[in-house]
């Protein structure tokens, strides 16, 4: 196996994607509704893993997201137990994801600047 994609990596990618499912189709909690998991990272030795998530949830803090996904942890994590084939099923510690919420701020204030930018006539 290459050096560049390491089995830590892979679990990642495979924790993302079946969270991401078991997020959307088995977690009843109305906080939790609307979540988007962004990425995930697995120490080396798989003991832990940070969730990062948002929501696209204009109602839901962030805090309730995350009090609703630390709620479910452990079902979480007993359903990731059951869907990989994993000897130890790493702890999971949900983190808040700004980065959306951040990008779509800053092209809102590109599209104000180009809007201004189109009101004033240019000097030829």
């Amino acid at each position: 196996m290459p050096k560049d994609f390491p089995r830590s990596r892979r679990v990642a990618d495979e924790i993302q994607r079946e969270l991401a499912e078991i997020i959307r189709l088995e977690l009843k909690d109305p906080r939790v509704g609307l979540i988007t998991v962004t990425g995930v990272e697995v120490t080396n030795d798989l003991e832990h893993a940070k969730i990062f998530v948002t929501s696209l949830n204009p109602q839901a803090t962030q805090q309730d997201v995350l009090n609703g996904l630390k709620r479910a942890g452990g079902f979480l994590r007993s359903q990731l137990a059951h869907r990989m084939k994993l000897r130890l099923v790493p702890q999971l510690t949900f983190v808040y994801d700004e980065s959306v919420e951040q990008g779509m701020h800053l092209s809102q204030l590109i599209d104000q600047a180009i809007a201004e930018d189109s009101k004033h006539p240019k000097d030829e």
